[in-house]
C-alpha cells in the first residue's frame, strides 16, 4: 500500500485503557468510553479531553484533533484518519499528528492547517469524501457574534470545518468550534452531535440549545466546554427528544 500521508442507538459505558499524562507526578485518569450500536458495528467513542476525542468502529481508528496535552499518544492506537477541524494549537498539534500515523493514514484537514502539516487532503467547507467505506462531510464552522477586539471573529467563515461522518446508519457530528450558524441549523438526520459550549470562543448553552432544537440530534454530547455549566444545556433541552450526556471534556 502507498503511503498516503507524511508528516513534516444503544449504549455501553466503560472506561478506556488510555491515560491523561499526569501533571507533576499527579494521578493519571481513565477516559470515559460510550458504545453506539451501529448498522456497521459497534461504534466507540473515547472522549480524550477538551476539543479531542477517537472513534473506533472495528479495525478502524479515527482521531479528531489529537492534542498532546490532552493524551499521550505513544499509548494511543495508530489512526487510519486524523481529521483536524482548524490550526489553533488546541485542535492542531504536529507532534501528536505524527506520533499516530502509520502506513497508509488519511489526513483530512483544512488548508490552513496545511500550512503547518504536510501530505494531507485540504478539505473546504461543503466537501464530502468515502475514506475507508466512511462518508466524510466538512461543514462550515465560525463565529457570527464572538469577535476579538479588532473586530476579527475568532474563527472566520472559511477557515475552519465541523465534520459528519457517517458509520453504517449512523451520522455523527463534531463541529468543531463554531457557533449556531445556518449551515449547522440546516444539517439533516443527524444521531450524535459535539457541540462546543465556550466563551468566547463559540458557544453559550443558549446558543448550543438554539442549534440543537433546530437540527435534532437524537444524542448530544457537549464537548469543549471549558467551565461552562453544562447543567445549563441540560436545563434548555428539558422536555426535547434529545438525550444529553455530559462526559469530561472540559
Amino acid at each position: 500500500m502507498s503511503r498516503r500521508l507524511a508528516v513534516g442507538i444503544g449504549l455501553a459505558i466503560a472506561m478506556a485503557s488510555w491515560t491523561r499524562p499526569s501533571e507533576a507526578g499527579g494521578r493519571e485518569t481513565m477516559f470515559e468510553k460510550d458504545v453506539i450500536e451501529t448498522s456497521a458495528g459497534k461504534l466507540e467513542i473515547t472522549f480524550v479531553g477538551h476539543g479531542t476525542l477517537m472513534f473506533t468502529l472495528g479495525d478502524t481508528v479515527i482521531h479528531v484533533d489529537p492534542v498532546s496535552a490532552e493524551a499521550d499518544y505513544s499509548a494511543m492506537p495508530k489512526a487510519d484518519i486524523i481529521l483536524v477541524t482548524h490550526e489553533h494549537r488546541d485542535h492542531l498539534d504536529p507532534g501528536a499528528i505524527a506520533t499516530i500515523v502509520k502506513e497508509g493514514t488519511t489526513l483530512l484537514l483544512t488548508a490552513k492547517c496545511a500550512e503547518t502539516v504536510s501530505g494531507g487532503t485540504v478539505m473546504k467547507n461543503g466537501d464530502s469524501r468515502t475514506v475507508d467505506g466512511l462518508k466524510i462531510e466538512a461543514v462550515p464552522a465560525y463565529n457570527i457574534v464572538h469577535k476579538r477586539p479588532s473586530g476579527e471573529p475568532f474563527h472566520p467563515k472559511g477557515d475552519g470545518n465541523g465534520y459528519v461522518i457517517t458509520f453504517g446508519d449512523t451520522r455523527v457530528y463534531v463541529a468543531g468550534d463554531t457557533e449556531n450558524t445556518p449551515e449547522m441549523k440546516a444539517l439533516k438526520n443527524i444521531d450524535v452531535a459535539f457541540l462546543p459550549m465556550n466563551l468566547p470562543y463559540t458557544m453559550t448553552p443558549a446558543m448550543a440549545a438554539d442549534a440543537a432544537k433546530a437540527f435534532r440530534p437524537k444524542i448530544l454530547y457537549p464537548y469543549h466546554f471549558g467551565s461552562t455549566d453544562t447543567s445549563e444545556l441540560v436545563r434548555l433541552l428539558k422536555g426535547e427528544p434529545i438525550d444529553v450526556r455530559v462526559r469530561s471534556m472540559e
